[in-house]
């Protein structure tokens, strides 16, 4: 239907945005993670997702065309509609769901407002293939380090486990390791270099 919107931002509410295109006031269901890079007033792109229905005309709309993506992997998972897709993505981040599938870390997934247990396991296991197979994080700094291909056993998947266990988020953890050289470095390394970056944020 639409690839995506361009206009201004006349309204941001729960979970929703008002995008005026062309005097038309479109309302886009949305992230918080979305909503956060938008300011009233100010002009923006969505990239969307519509889903029509005998009687309803429900749009998704997204800041990155990543998102976007993760959004429709994810209700294509058997038993999660957009809302959970919303919830899940207000959570984590795509990186931060990347991880979570590679680790099959089902707590990140459970801490989204309506997803249990058994949801998130399904949500795991269904996209083990799509996406914890070739999960490749932007961890570097712009300055040629090379972005790691995180894969089970890998170190950077080690380094990633082991900063879960002591108790840090999907997100921070994907910002810590941005120039990191985990090719080079030991994984006892990769971790104090890690725990460093979150630590003097």
């Amino acid at each position: 239907m639409f690839y995506y919107l361009h206009g201004t931002v006349a309204l941001i509410d729960l979970g929703v945005v008002v995008l005026e295109c062309g005097g038309v006031g479109f309302s886009v269901n949305t992230t918080t993670t979305t909503m956060a890079k938008l300011k009233l007033g100010e002009s923006c792109r969505l990239y969307t997702h519509c889903a029509i229905r005998e009687d309803a005309f429900d749009i998704y709309g997204f800041a990155t065309k990543r998102e976007l993506d993760t959004f429709r992997f994810l209700i294509g998972v058997n038993g999660v509609g957009p809302k959970a897709a919303l919830a899940i993505l207000s959570t984590v981040t795509p990186d931060g769901l990347n991880m979570a599938v590679v680790t099959q870390n089902e707590k990140s997934l459970t801490a989204a407002p309506g997803v249990g247990k058994k949801l998130a396991q399904r949500i795991l296991l269904e996209l083990k293939d799509k996406l914890g197979a070739q999960s490749e994080f932007d961890f570097s700094s712009g300055d040629g380090v090379t972005a790691p291909l995180l894969q089970p056993g890998s170190k950077a998947t080690e380094a990633v486990q082991a900063l879960q266990v002591l108790g840090y988020d999907q997100n921070s953890i994907s910002a810590a390791m941005k120039g990191i050289d985990v090719e080079k470095l030991e994984l006892q390394d990769i971790i104090k270099q890690a725990l460093r970056a979150m630590t003097t944020k």
